[in-house]
């Protein structure tokens, strides 16, 4: 899976004329010296959701103020903790839909015969007390399209 983000990430930034410098971490351990990889060749990050990313954001997030990088990440979970700011999928509305496939499956309909479903609602959620640390402003038009603003 973070393969497969790494590369839509990269395509992503090609597409946009800006360079991804895609830097792995596989345990706690790896964290600071990824940051001392990037300094000086990052202008922000995009951070790969994972169970180390999550369980390390206060880390991440203390690494990346300090080195002036904003973050985007795919949850607000990682902009509660001092992310700039989350662009993904609303995964209370994907918990409510479970909940509707649940109850299908309840009243006897076989999970096989359930169709697959992409996300239909998405969150941006932004941190603007992060901004101003970081001296980023943020557009009046993006913050008024945010579904969340923290302060």
């Amino acid at each position: 899976m973070n393969a497969e983000v790494t590369r839509q990430a990269e395509a992503a930034a090609g597409s946009l004329g800006l360079e991804a410098f895609p830097v792995a971490i596989r345990r706690a351990e790896d964290i600071v010296p990824a940051f001392d990889r990037l300094e000086e060749r990052a202008d922000a990050l995009f951070v790969i959701a994972s169970g180390l990313v999550l369980s390390n954001i206060v880390s991440i997030n203390i690494l990346a103020a300090g080195a002036r990088l904003p973050t985007i990440y795919i949850a607000r979970e990682f902009v509660q903790a001092g992310g700039l700011l989350s662009y993904g999928p609303s995964f209370t509305a994907i918990y409510r839909r479970a909940g509707d496939f649940i109850d299908k499956i309840l009243r006897g309909t076989k999970p096989g015969s359930i169709p697959v479903e992409q996300p239909t609602k998405f969150d941006l959620v932004i941190n603007l007390t992060t901004a101003k640390a970081l001296r980023v402003t943020i557009p009046p038009t993006l913050l008024a399209r945010a579904d969340e603003v923290i302060e």
